[in-house]
């Protein structure tokens, strides 16, 4: 399971990548200005999603607003087309693997990531710091 990050240069792309470096885990990124996603990249993230383009296209950005883009209308192709010229388009970072999606950098939800053998150690490890430590109540 390979994790990937798909962004820019800006501020949560680069704690997405810290994070990542911070906690070891192996990650391929790519910076979406310089290389726009393929084709298949951009349905693999589409098939994530939970509420489709919704999810990924920055309806903050000056591309989307100048573009004057209706979500609900817009050919998958044209906005694809789209974003190929326009990779602002895009909320920064994608975060995914084969299953796992995450828009932007949350430091809670982006724990995700963590290999599960990894996570099971970090919640027993905690759990018995917990139960040595004497001045927490109801412990």
């Amino acid at each position: 399971m390979t994790v990937k990050i798909y962004g820019s240069s800006c501020a949560s792309t680069r704690k997405s990548r810290m994070w990542f470096n911070t906690h070891n885990i192996p990650y391929v990124y790519k910076d979406i200005m310089r290389n726009p996603l393929s084709i298949e990249e951009f349905q693999h993230i589409l098939r994530l999603t939970e509420e489709g383009t919704k999810d990924i296209i920055s309806t903050r950005s000056k591309a989307y607003k100048q573009l004057n883009i209706n979500l609900e209308t817009i050919p998958l192709k044209k906005l694809y087309s789209l974003i190929q010229e326009f990779p602002r388009l895009l909320r920064h970072p994608i975060i995914f693997d084969e299953k796992k999606l995450q828009i932007g950098f949350d430091e809670h939800n982006i724990r995700q990531f963590i290999p599960k053998e990894e996570r099971q150690k970090f919640i027993i490890d905690n759990l018995f710091n917990l139960n040595n430590n004497p001045h927490i109540e109801g412990i």
